[in-house]
């Protein structure tokens, strides 16, 4: 599996490209949003998604982590990003997710963690092809998901979804009108990792609305907030967050 890390911290950054390596991973390196676009421009002449997995600072030289990220969702479809970034506020998180990354890990950081992490999205992106159920769509309301396609469509406007964004509307879609506790809706989003923090899940959900209603929030709320449990998916009126 082929890994690509963008960072600009040189000592860090070589650090962990060894322990990729040592794990069994190809690895490449570039320490600037330059470097960064090269390389995906390069192995994209040859296959449509050059890397199993993306591994993302922030803030780079030239071009920001932010803005690879929008790329590489655009160019890259649905390979996993990973950000590993010291921006560690509530809205940091939320802009980072929005902008199409599937995980978000804080500087500084334990590389057990790390490397459970790259392990999990890892696995996900291998196993996502042959588990998503086709061709099959589900409707809640006037929100319809397209699982081929990992789209989403309310009203007929088309919504693009991030890796993450997808699994958690799809488990909302398929359990519509349940209360959906949060531990329960981390344990099927990240099963095989150590959980996040608390603000990751209040972030995806977050932004993952805006998504569904718009920024002007012209369409009724589909999530909602049950407070102190957790979530239920669908216009039945309930506490908002």
């Amino acid at each position: 599996m082929r890994i690509l890390l963008v960072d600009d911290e040189v000592e860090l950054t070589d650090s962990l490209a060894q322990l990729f390596a040592r794990e069994g991973y190809e690895v490449d390196v570039a320490y600037d949003g330059r470097g960064a676009l090269a390389l995906l421009e390069t192995h994209s002449s040859v296959t449509d998604s050059p890397y199993d997995l993306i591994v993302l600072d922030w803030m780079l030289p030239h071009h920001s982590g932010l803005e690879l990220c929008q790329r590489v969702r655009t160019a890259c479809g649905a390979t996993p990003v990973l950000f590993l970034t010291a921006k560690d506020t509530l809205d940091d998180r939320v802009e980072g997710l929005d902008a199409g990354a599937d995980d978000y890990l804080v500087k500084p950081f334990e590389l057990r963690e790390l490397m459970a992490r790259v392990r999990a999205q890892l696995r996900r992106s291998q196993s996502s092809p042959t588990t998503v159920p086709t061709p099959q769509r589900l409707q809640v309301e006037d929100l319809e998901l397209d699982r081929d396609n990992r789209m989403a469509y309310r009203q007929g406007k088309a919504i693009a979804l991030s890796e993450k964004e997808f699994q958690l509307l799809d488990y909302f879609m398929t359990h519509p009108g349940q209360l959906l506790g949060r531990e329960q809706i981390y344990r099927h989003l990240w099963p095989d990792e150590e959980k996040p923090s608390s603000n990751v899940l209040a972030a995806q959900v977050k932004l993952l609305r805006r998504k569904l209603e718009g920024q002007k929030k012209r369409s009724r709320p589909l999530i909602q907030s049950v407070y102190g449990k957790g979530y239920r998916f669908g216009s039945q009126p309930a506490a908002s967050e």
